[in-house]
């Protein structure tokens, strides 16, 4: 449904997005996640045919996204989506409706369904006096007058009280289920990891992973095991030896730690496991608890932005994303290039 292959997208000396390569799959929310700057606002824009790639190949739905035919096949959501404030809620979708040449009996329907389902009751209140919530619904409801296969939202969970919030991320996962293909970009890790079925993550420009949510937590994160115990372990040869310490033990203190009446031992193995629990027997005591604890995508994601990057330039020299490889994409793999040099500062407003 979405092909982006060699995506850039420079300001002058200064590379917002830089040879990105990805696809969307029909009926797939996808996401696109990193931290301010990093590309995102610019590549969704891209997707929606606001800014033209200065390089790259950009195809959503079958058109390019310069084909004005393209629009009619997408709804975006703007993280900013001022609205008319001195309409209400139906004359302002029935607007957009007409701007579309829906028929009015369908654009009707459309709009009855959209704030029916986004429980938005007060119809005929003008927008002006709206919470930014219910503002919100309206502008979600806006994205579907035209019925579009492919739906870009960036940040629609944005600002949002928690009930508002939920009622978005569960109306995005409903939008799959009918057939609908969603680009979903947010800060909030946790709303990219309930709803998203893949992602990409972005740094300076550059996707640098993406694949499945556990793809990519298996390639970048770690899972831990916090193991319970009723007693401070004993310092045992083999449970030191598990923490490569030289004899002044510091990392095995630094894992342990008393919690109530219990001591929690942090541990990256089963082996290690198995080597607290004889140091806990050799204490005189037993393990009482174990809990697995797998990488969340915050995790992965402060792990993965936290790595020197090469840079953003304008130069020539072929740079990116790496493998479009299918096993390289669901392991989360994408390797940044070498290039050292660092470009402009981009221009106010770029993302």
């Amino acid at each position: 449904m979405i092909e982006v292959e060699g995506l850039r997208k420079t300001y002058g000396d200064f590379a917002a997005v830089v040879d990105s390569t990805f696809s969307v799959a029909e009926g797939e929310v996808f996401g696109v996640v990193g931290p301010n700057g990093a590309g995102k606002t610019t590549t969704l824009k891209v997707l929606a045919g606001l800014v033209d790639p200065t390089d790259g190949e950009v195809e959503v739905a079958g058109f390019a996204s310069d084909d004005p035919e393209m629009r009619r096949q997408l709804g975006f959501l703007p993280e900013e989506s001022p609205l008319y404030e001195e309409m209400t809620p139906l004359s302002y979708l029935r607007f957009f409706a007409d701007l579309y040449d829906v028929p009015r009996e369908t654009a009707n329907e459309r709009i009855e369904a959209a704030l029916d389902r986004l429980e938005l009751d007060h119809r005929e209140r003008r927008l002006g006096d709206m919470s930014k919530g219910m503002k919100r619904k309206v502008a979600i409801a806006r994205s579907l007058v035209n019925d579009p296969d492919v739906l870009v939202y960036d940040e629609p969970a944005s600002g949002l009280d928690p009930v508002t919030t939920n009622s978005v991320l569960e109306f995005t996962r409903e939008l799959r289920e009918t057939g609908k293909t969603v680009v979903f970009s947010a800060h909030n890790l946790y709303h990219v990891e309930s709803v998203c079925d893949r992602v990409a993550v972005m740094n300076e420009g550059r996707i640098v992973a993406r694949g499945s949510v556990d793809g990519i937590r298996e390639r970048h994160g770690e899972t831990t095991y916090r193991v319970f115990t009723d007693v401070a372990p004993a310092r045992t040869d083999a449970l030191v030896e598990m923490f490569g310490d030289s004899g002044d033990h510091a990392a095995l203190d630094a894992a342990t730690e008393e919690v109530g009446d219990r001591f929690r031992t942090t541990v990256p193995t089963m082996d290690a496991v198995e080597a607290v629990r004889e140091a806990a027997a050799a204490a005189g005591g037993e393990v009482v608890d174990i809990r697995t604890r797998e990488p969340s995508l915050e995790d992965v994601f402060l792990d993965i932005v936290g790595r020197p990057m090469p840079g953003r330039y304008t130069g020539g020299g072929a740079a990116g994303e790496g493998s479009d490889d299918e096993d390289a994409e669901q392991a989360g793999d994408a390797e940044p290039s070498n290039d050292e040099s660092r470009a402009a500062e981009p221009p106010e407003g770029t993302e």
